[in-house]
C-alpha cells in the first residue's frame, strides 16, 4: 500500500543516506563552521538544509497542494510572510542568524541552489500530476529555496531602506531588489488563483461551462457561441492557419463578436481566451472549436516587480553612465595641469 509522497526505495535510500551525510557534518568535531563571522560554508549549509528539510516533507507529506492557498489564505500568507522578515529585521543585532541571512554570504549559496534546482527543472519534464523533480512547482526543496531567497531579499531591502546611501544608486537597488521579491512571492502564492480551463464550443450553441486539469467542471460567468470556424490550408491539406469567429456574452451585460486566433487571445472580464483545437476529423468543415480560457488575477503584481526589474537597470545604466562621465572628467583636468 502507498502513502502520500511514497517514492521508488531508491530514492528514500538516496535521501536517507543524504540526511545522515548532513548530521554527520553538522556534528563533526573537525568542522570550522558556526564561529562569527559566518561565510559562505555557513550558507551553503543552510541552504542544503533546507534541501534535507524538503526531501523529508516530500517522503511524509508529498508535494505541496498550492490549491490550499487559494485566496484569501494566499493574502494572509503573503502578509505573514512580510510581518516576519520585517521582525527579523528588528531582531538582526540580538539574533546573529537574522543578521547573517542579509549577508552576501548567505545570498550567493541561496542563489546558486536556486539555479541549480531551476537548471533541473528545465531539463526534465514537469507534468501536473508528476511527482519529485517532475513538478517542481511543488517540489519542497526547490519551494524552500526560494522561499528562503525571498527572505534574504526582505531583509536587504529593509536594511538597504534603513541605511540609504546615495539616491540614484539606491533607488535602481530598490527597484531591482523589490521588483524580483514581489515576482517571486506573487507568482507562487498567486498561482493558486489561476485558473486554465478548456472549453468545447459549437456552432449555435452558447457555453458556459469548462473543465478544468483535473477534468472538474467549472461554471462560467461567461458565455460562448462559435459562430464560424475558418481553416486555411497548405497546397498539401496540412492546416496552416485555423481560428474561431465567437459570440461572447458576459454576467455584465456586454456582448462581444471577436475572432480567436492562434497566439492571438481575446481578452475580457480578466480572461484570456486562446484558440486551442477543433475536431481533426472535420478539418476545415469542423463545427466545433477548443477554446483555452486563463485567469490570472496576479499576473498584473508580476508585470508590476518585471517593471521594476527593468527600470532598476535603466537607472543602474544611467549611475554607471554618469560615474564613467565624472572619472573621464577629472582625467581630463589632470591631463591639462
Amino acid at each position: 500500500m502507498a502513502f502520500p509522497g511514497s517514492i521508488p526505495s531508491e530514492e528514500a535510500q538516496a535521501a536517507s543516506s543524504l540526511l545522515s551525510l548532513f548530521l554527520h557534518f553538522s556534528h563533526s568535531p573537525y568542522t570550522y563552521m558556526w564561529k562569527k563571522p559566518w561565510t559562505s560554508a555557513e550558507g551553503f549549509f543552510i541552504g542544503g538544509g533546507l534541501i534535507v528539510t524538503g526531501l523529508l516533507l516530500e517522503l511524509a507529506v508529498g508535494g505541496i497542494d498550492w490549491s490550499a492557498f487559494a485566496w484569501s489564505v494566499n493574502i494572509i500568507v503573503l502578509a505573514l510572510f512580510i510581518a516576519s522578515v520585517a521582525v527579523m529585521h528588528l531582531f538582526r543585532k540580538r539574533a546573529y542568524v537574522f543578521q547573517f541571512i542579509g549577508t552576501p554570504q548567505a545570498a550567493v549559496p541561496a542563489l546558486a541552489y536556486a539555479v541549480i534546482l531551476t537548471t533541473v527543472m528545465g531539463l526534465t519534464r514537469q507534468t501536473v500530476n508528476g511527482n519529485w523533480i517532475n513538478n517542481m512547482l511543488t517540489f519542497w526543496p526547490f519551494v524552500l529555496i526560494y522561499a528562503y531567497l525571498s527572505v534574504i531579499l526582505g531583509t536587504v531591502i529593509l536594511k538597504r531602506i534603513t541605511h540609504p546611501s546615495h539616491w540614484l544608486r539606491d533607488l535602481s537597488f530598490l527597484l531591482n531588489h523589490m521588483g524580483l521579491f514581489i515576482v517571486l512571492v506573487t507568482a507562487t502564492l498567486g498561482s493558486a488563483d489561476m485558473q486554465r480551463l478548456k472549453m468545447i464550443c459549437a456552432t449555435g450553441n452558447p457555453e458556459w461551462r469548462a473543465v478544468d486539469q483535473q477534468d472538474n467542471i467549472v461554471e462560467l460567468p461567461l458565455a460562448i457561441e462559435l459562430k464560424r470556424f475558418v481553416m486555411e490550408e497548405y497546397d498539401d491539406g496540412s492546416p496552416k492557419r485555423f481560428a474561431s469567429d465567437i459570440q461572447i456574452l458576459t454576467k455584465t451585460g456586454k456582448n462581444l463578436l471577436a475572432t480567436v486566433d492562434v497566439n492571438k487571445p481575446v481578452q475580457v472580464e480578466g480572461w484570456d481566451i486562446y484558440q486551442y483545437g477543433y475536431d481533426t476529423q472535420m478539418g476545415a468543415m469542423s463545427s466545433t472549436s477548443i477554446l483555452e480560457l486563463v485567469r490570472d488575477p496576479w499576473l498584473p503584481a508580476v508585470y508590476t516587480g518585471i517593471c521594476m526589474m527593468l527600470a532598476g537597470a535603466l537607472f543602474t545604466f544611467a549611475h554607471g553612465q554618469r560615474r564613467a562621465g565624472r572619472t573621464a572628467r577629472r582625467n581630463t583636468h589632470k591631463e591639462e595641469e
